[in-house]
């Protein structure tokens, strides 16, 4: 059989699956970035958001956080959206973190978000940024971050 051929059977059977690489760099950050992540619960749910990422096949390469916000590099699947992604994984576990108590008060995040797409090539220096999240906020404000972060994605700014 020619490779051609070959390769139409494949199709035609649906042999092939999709091949998607994209990875998008998430933050976002407690209601009105309340310092809320302390240390006794932040492990708890950055592993709960870990479980229900698994339970609805989001991939998450590197998760972690300071006490008001969280980020979190994402490898979309086929069908998945940004919105999708954010709602699934901030929509459950401010829910989960409430019914567990794990706040004084009602925990919520903030509706935005901050999405950044990721090339391969600087696949390791985003983990590793993650990754250091407790050692960087040591020294530099949250606030100053996300400055960087406008300014570094391009992202224009509206005044109102």
């Amino acid at each position: 059989m020619s490779p051609v051929s070959t390769l139409l059977r494949a199709w035609q059977f649906k042999e092939f699956m999709p091949h998607i690489n994209v990875w998008i760099h998430f933050v976002w950050t407690t209601k009105d970035r309340e310092p809320l992540l302390t240390e006794s619960i932040r492990y708890k749910v950055f592993e709960h958001i870990r479980e229900n990422a698994k339970a609805k096949n989001i991939f998450i390469g590197a998760l972690n956080g300071w006490v008001e916000h969280v980020h979190c590099l994402v490898s979309l699947g086929s069908g998945q959206t940004i919105d999708e992604v954010m709602r699934l994984l901030k929509g459950e576990s401010s829910h989960w973190i409430n019914k567990n108590q794990l706040c004084h008060g009602k925990f919520q995040w903030q509706d935005e978000y901050f999405a950044v797409s990721v090339s391969e090539s600087l696949l390791r220096n985003a983990r590793d940024y993650i990754d250091s999240q407790e050692q960087h906020h040591r020294a530099r404000r949250f606030d100053d971050e996300f400055e960087d972060f406008l300014d570094r994605g391009g992202f224009q700014r509206h005044l109102g």
